[in-house]
Parts: C-alpha cells; structure tokens; sequence
C-alpha cells in the first residue's frame, strides 16, 4: 500500500498532463493541416532545401540538349541562340557595355543578372544575351534605351506606373513647382497635406493615415500597430504572397533569420479559416490581392521556370467569396485584416482593392503609384487601431517614424495624382476596364492557340503572367524573344507583364503582333520540341538526378 500512493499520484499527475497538453497538440495539427502542401507553406524546410541544392551549370555541350533533344534538335537551338546574341550585340552596344561596367558596383545587379533564369543555364546566357539595364526616355507606352531602341514597355515600373509615364511625369513637375518655395524641409508638414489626408480617409474608407517612405514600411507600422492594439504576437500571411522584404512577411528563402511569430498558411482554404477561429495568438491576416493571379504561389519569375507548370487561376467570383468569409471570421475572432494594396491601389478600381471586391479591411497599405511617381507608403486604419500610445499608460507607445515621411515634394506629388483621380472624367478610366482587358487577354489567347503555340495568359485586369500548355525546360528563353522583338520586360521576365491603363486598343495590336512573333520564332529554332510523353515530374525527376550526381560526384 504504501508503495501504491506514488505510482497513483505519478499516473494521475500523467494523465492531467495529458488532458492539459491534447488541447495544445490539436491546434498544433490544424496548424499543419492550414499550411500549403508544398516548400511554399514550410518556410523552414524550404531553406533546409535551398542549403542541400549545389550549383552546376551547363556547358555548351549540354546547354542545348538537356532535355535529351536529338543532334539536330539541339544544333537548330544552337543556331537560333546565337543568332540571338548577334542581335543582342549589334543592338545594345552602350547599354550591355554600362550594364557591365557598373555591375561590379551595384549589388542589386549582380543579383537580377544572374537570376533571370535557372542557375543552370545562367553563365551562358550572360555571356551571350546580356541586356541593357539602362533606358533613357519615355513616351505614351514605350521606353527608348541609350542605345535609342524604342520599346513597348511592358514592365509597368514594378506596379508604379498605372496610367502612363506621361501622367507621373506631369504629377512630379507640378509637385515640384508647388513645393519648391519650401524645399526638402523636413519635419513641419506642408499645408497640402490636409487635402491629401482628406482624400485618403475617402477613398480608403478608413479614419486615420500615417505616412511612409515605401510600401515596406508601410506594411511593417500596419503590422506593428496590429499587434499593439490586439496585444497579441502572430501574423498570418499566404503562402506565396509578398509583403516587402522585411523579416516577418518573408520567411524561408531569402531570409537568413526564421520568424517565429509568423504563420504561413494555404490560401482560399476552410482548414485556414478553422486556424483563425480557434488560436487566440493571431493578431492580424495580410492580405496582398495580388495573390488572387495565383494562390498559394510565389510570384512567377523566368528564373524559376524549371519545367511548366507555372499557371495563373484567377476566379474574382471565388476569391471575393474567401474574402468575405476572411472578413467574417476576423470580425468575430477580434483579428485584424490588413490589405496590402501596395502594388494593386488604385489599378484595379478608384478605391482599390476593397472597392473592387467589396470587402472592408480594418487597415490598408498603400505605396507605388500613390505619389505620381514618387516613392511613398501609406496606412489608413480605424482610428482605435492607428493609436500609438495609450492615454493611461504614458510609457507604453507604439514607436514609428522617418527623415523623410511626409516629404514636401513627394506631398504635392500626390496631391497631383489624387487631384486627377478624384476627376469624374478621369474615373471614367475605370467604366469596363475588367472587360476591356480580360477581351485583350482572350485575343491574344486565340492567337496562340491558333497558331499551335504552347503559350498562354493569365490576367487579373491589366496584370498578366505568362504560363505554358507543354513541359519544357526552355520556357525561360521566350523573354529573350520577346526583347527582340521591342517588347521591354522586368527582370523577372514573362513572370509579370504590367500593362499600363493608358494602352490604346491600336497600341495592344501592335504587342500581340510582336508576342506572337516571338513565340513563333522560338518554336521555329526548336526551344519547345520535347519528347513523346514528357511531363512536368519527369522534367522534375531528371533535375533531382542531376543535383544528385553533382552532390556525390558522380
């Protein structure tokens, strides 16, 4: 008996330590459960991977037939590749020769000249297709480079540019005049201000604004302030959306430091919505509308078309839906929902994102275009959560600030930019601008499909991808095409074609007449050939064999 007391205290005390622990353990497995299926939701994992892939890159052996393409197959990509570069040589001069000169300098370049397509094939087409990092003038749609080649500009200033480099021109000019009798004064606020505070309040639907000197920043404050407010740690973030480059909204690749209060879970997913109404740690959900292009995707880049299985699935009808009952559980579970509209304000409709899927977010962000051109962040919120301290707890604030929020000439900038938005004969621009582009979308489709070409484009309004209808491990080399044909694209290549609004239906004939040349030259030299029953997972499956060899040296 006396030994008995002991084990039966120990076995209850196990069992009381069970019964405290299976709550915990359960919301550990519908956290699990909410994460995307792939390296996308598993941010640790995904940095695990990037650290065990080694580096090898192919010769001008293997460059031309690393999908198994016959000698002749391979010879006619050969020709069209070179080809290629001749073109490139004798069009760039200057810029390639100052893109080369200043690389060693600037970072950021050895950065996008190396990732614009997959390691592999990267040393060969630096050597052979480098591109001019440089233009020089602007006009209507098209860029001129300072080699003077004009191109159609598809590039939309990474998101800035929604209404043509014409109008931000005007926007800086005016703003500069109006600001100069003050000059880059700092601190006071320029009397525009309040009429630009105004117009945000109205066209955000919210009470409050603070004022930042990128979208970045504006996301970290709207963060921050979310967690102040609900008194609570964790973000919740999807898989494959971006935020900026700060630590918390970018885990795994391309972090050195793993967040440890941010949830990375699956888009457009009930297991998601279960996560928000049962854990009582999730101070606020961001949302980049964006991610409607492609859920629970990264955003696409050239570099990382291994084989074709990039897509683009956007369903407004269904995405509003998820919305909606993002909004409803946040509402009840006391989280806030913050829209990133950084990159998609004011593009999709006058009063962003939450016009356009009439959906009510607590805060948004706002950044790019929002200053004519010049660079800007923005947070409008309720006014309990824009509170940066706390009436009876004076030391207990919520710290923001910056040299240059609130710079003179970046205010009458904006007060330029949301002058013309605020016009009734501006707004106009927006009467059937889903049609107008979604009919653009379709007519370059048909094209394609008709002239046999295993491309196609996925749009959400004038936002485009690139994606593939046959598994290939060249799809990377239509932007090489595309420039050939003078149509100018970003770093990450067919990955995101923005279109500005000012596109005439004149100026859109012109680039579909161009993209479909492109495409069909580069079927012409042999980039799209494959063999009878290629899929994605073979393509897939013979990569992970060749990393494998590299890594044991076989």
């Amino acid at each position: 008996m006396e030994t008995s007391l002991p084990i039966l205290s120990l076995s209850a005390a196990a069992l009381a330590g069970a019964a405290a622990a299976f709550p915990k353990i359960q919301a550990r497995i519908a956290l699990s459960r909410a994460k995307h299926r792939s390296l996308t939701g598993h941010s640790k994992m995904s940095k695990m991977v990037a650290r065990m892939v080694p580096r090898y890159e192919f010769d001008i052996d293997e460059f031309f037939c690393s999908d198994g393409a016959p000698k002749d197959i391979a010879m006619q990509r050969q020709d069209g590749f070179f080809r290629l570069a001749g073109l490139y040589a004798d069009r760039y001069p200057k810029g390639r020769a100052l893109t080369a000169e200043v690389t060693e300098r600037i970072s950021d370049l050895q950065f996008t000249e190396t990732y614009r397509v997959p390691f592999q094939y990267s040393r060969l087409v630096r050597e052979h297709l480098g591109t001019s990092s440089f233009v020089q003038a602007s006009s209507g749609v098209t860029v001129t480079d300072v080699d003077g080649n004009v191109a159609y500009d598809l590039t939309g200033s990474y998101g800035v540019n929604i209404f043509g480099n014409d109008f931000y021109k005007e926007c800086i000019a005016e703003g500069e005049k109006r600001a100069h009798a003050l000059g880059p004064v700092l601190g006071p606020y320029h009397p525009i201000i309040a009429d630009n505070v105004k117009r945000l309040c109205e066209l955000s639907g919210l009470d409050e604004v603070s004022f930042h000197m990128s979208g970045t920043e504006a996301v970290m404050q709207a963060v921050r302030l979310a967690r102040y407010h609900t008194k609570r740690t964790h973000l919740v973030r999807f898989a494959g959306s971006y935020h900026g480059w700060w630590g918390e909204v970018q885990p795994g690749v391309g972090n050195p430091v793993s967040p440890h209060e941010t949830y990375t879970l699956a888009d457009m997913s009930e297991k998601t919505l279960h996560v928000l109404r049962t854990r009582k740690d999730i101070a606020c959900v961001l949302v980049n509308p964006l991610q409607a292009l492609h859920p629970n995707s990264n955003a696409p880049g050239d570099s990382a078309l291994v084989d074709s299985s990039r897509s683009s699935k956007y369903d407004r009808a269904a995405y509003t839906e998820w919305l909606k009952k993002l909004r409803e559980v946040c509402t009840e579970r006391g989280i806030v929902l913050i829209f990133d509209e950084v990159f998609v304000g004011f593009r999709l409709a006058a009063g962003g994102a939450q016009e356009y899927f009439g959906v009510k977010a607590d805060m948004a962000t706002y950044g790019k275009s929002l200053a004519g051109g010049l660079p800007i962040g923005v947070v409008c919120g309720r006014k309990d959560l824009m509170r940066r301290f706390r009436d009876d707890r004076p030391a207990d604030i919520c710290f923001a600030r910056g040299t240059f929020n609130s710079h003179p000439y970046v205010m009458t900038a904006m007060d330029e930019f949301l002058s013309r938005l605020a016009s009734p004969n501006f707004r106009s621009i927006y009467n059937g601008l889903d049609e107008t582009w979604n009919g653009r979308a379709k007519s370059l489709n048909d094209r394609l499909a008709a002239a046999g070409l295993p491309v196609r484009v996925g749009n959400i309004s004038s936002i485009w991808t690139v994606y593939y209808t046959e598994p290939s491990r060249y799809n990377w080399m239509l932007q090489y095409y595309l420039r050939a044909e003078g149509l100018a694209l970003s770093w990450v290549g067919t990955g995101r074609l923005i279109f500005t609004l000012n596109y005439t239906d004149a100026d859109f004939a012109e680039v579909s007449d161009r993209f479909v040349a492109a495409a069909e030259k580069m079927k012409r030299d042999g980039w799209w050939w494959h063999k009878e029953g290629l899929t994605n997972k073979n393509i897939k499956r013979q990569i992970l064999k060749e990393m494998v060899a590299v890594r044991f040296g076989r």
